[in-house]
């Protein structure tokens, strides 16, 4: 199609701003194909740090960002000072700095952050020229390895480190098949789906421990504390979720103490636009030898017997969740970073817990895998049959037109005026 012929077609379809918009194309002339602009942000996974070199033109449109507008992580760490005439902003974090999720699968460790573009008026202007954009940035450790030849010194170990290592728990929150034997690597998602969830603790050589999931609320940022969130687990044991419509439940039995799975029908947030989801839940074990009770339970709602009905323990455990309050507390105990805090000798075997996080759960709309195809292929065509349909209807009134006017002429004729008259 020559230059004249797609100017004639971007005039009739003045509406259509898709087919006139510039596109990669081969040009039958010079046979060159325009090659695609490098990535304008790159991430550097460092031993114990995280990179991130970010291009003043995030777009890739020419219009340079400014550094004070970008932001990493859920606590907003600034970029490193650089000077004006850098082409790039660049981030250098601890790896458990800035907010960074953890997430402790079989064989890694992932680290999960974002990078957060949200550009500010310059001056007194209350216009904006660039977008709020949020980039998902991950790094992945390999858990088992051999990182060195030379013999570790020194080769004894004090009393007392060992048992801070006996201590150490390892909890996880994994998305799973529908035969729960793998991990899912596809985390993607329609409606009327269910995500199979998979809780668990690494015990190593601690004694045997049971695990519970206290609670769990779902986000659209990894950041549990933000709006709008939906609570699924809640009041210390009970999968809130299975109330509504959904068919949201525990796994019973449990394949193992230390593992607790449950199923949570897919849903999205109406008033927003966005398709990701992340679910937090905090973890905690008890002894294995220990009775459920009302602060250390898993319970599920039946709607066809129209009660809850606990994994393991006594039945009146469950009895709380249906007024909502559990334990002398009377209400769950929301999440909260635990790092850092000392906990008490004596509360060290007794319970330990976590907060882990899920996601992004890629939600991909309401339509079936048929209706999101049709959806993807069909305006192009639309637009090609709009556009013929246009040309024809012109060119068919314009037939018209000439048609009638000649008519009009041959009924009226002109007398013409002798000169003598």
């Amino acid at each position: 199609m020559g230059p004249r012929s797609r100017l004639l077609l971007c005039f009739l379809l003045w509406g259509s701003t898709g087919f006139c918009s510039p596109q990669p194309f081969w040009d039958d002339e010079t046979e060159r194909f325009r090659p695609s602009k490098p990535p304008t942000v790159m991430v550097e996974c460092q031993e114990a740090q995280l990179v991130v070199t970010v291009d003043k033109d995030l777009f890739s449109t020419g219009k340079l960002i400014q550094p004070a507008d970008l932001t990493l992580g859920p606590d907003n760490c600034e970029p490193l000072a650089s000077a004006d005439t850098d082409g790039v902003v660049r981030f250098e974090v601890g790896l458990h700095e800035c907010g960074n999720m953890l997430q402790v699968t079989d064989d890694a460790l992932v680290y999960s952050t974002f990078l957060l573009h949200n550009p500010r008026p310059a001056g007194n202007l209350s216009i904006l020229r660039t977008n709020r954009a949020e980039v998902p940035i991950e790094c992945r450790y390999p858990r088992q390895g051999n990182v060195s030849s030379w013999a570790i010194q020194p080769t004894w170990v004090p009393f007392r480190t060992t048992v801070f290592s006996e201590e150490k728990l390892v909890f996880s929150l994994r998305l799973m098949e529908e035969n729960w034997s793998t991990e899912k690597m596809m985390p993607t998602f329609q409606l009327g789906d269910r995500a199979h969830l998979q809780a668990q603790v690494h015990t190593g050589s601690h004694v045997p421990l049971r695990l519970f999931v206290d609670h769990c609320v779902a986000t659209l940022t990894p950041d549990w504390s933000t709006s709008p969130y939906h609570t699924i687990v809640d009041f210390h044991g009970c999968l809130v979720d299975g109330l509504t419509d959904a068919s949201s439940a525990f796994k019973a039995p449990r394949p193992r103490p230390e593992i607790l799975q449950f199923i949570v029908d897919m849903f999205h947030f109406a008033n927003d636009s966005r398709n990701t989801i992340y679910i937090t839940c905090h973890l905690k074990v008890t002894p294995v030898d220990r009775v459920p009770d009302q602060l250390n339970k898993a319970c599920s709602f039946s709607k066809s017997s129209n009660r809850w009905s606990p994994v393991e323990g006594p039945t009146d455990i469950c009895r709380c969740c249906s007024k909502g309050r559990c334990g002398i507390s009377g209400r769950s105990r929301r999440l909260s970073h635990r790092e850092g805090q000392p906990v008490p000798r004596s509360r060290r075997h007794v319970t330990e817990e976590a907060d882990v996080t899920v996601g992004p759960l890629i939600f991909l709309g309401k339509m079936s895998g048929r209706g999101v195809e049709g959806l993807t292929t069909s305006p192009p065509l639309m637009m090609l049959g709009l556009g013929l349909a246009t040309v024809m209807t012109l060119t068919l009134a314009a037939i018209v037109l000439g048609l009638t006017g000649r008519r009009r002429a041959a009924s009226h004729p002109v007398c013409p005026v002798s000169a003598s008259q």
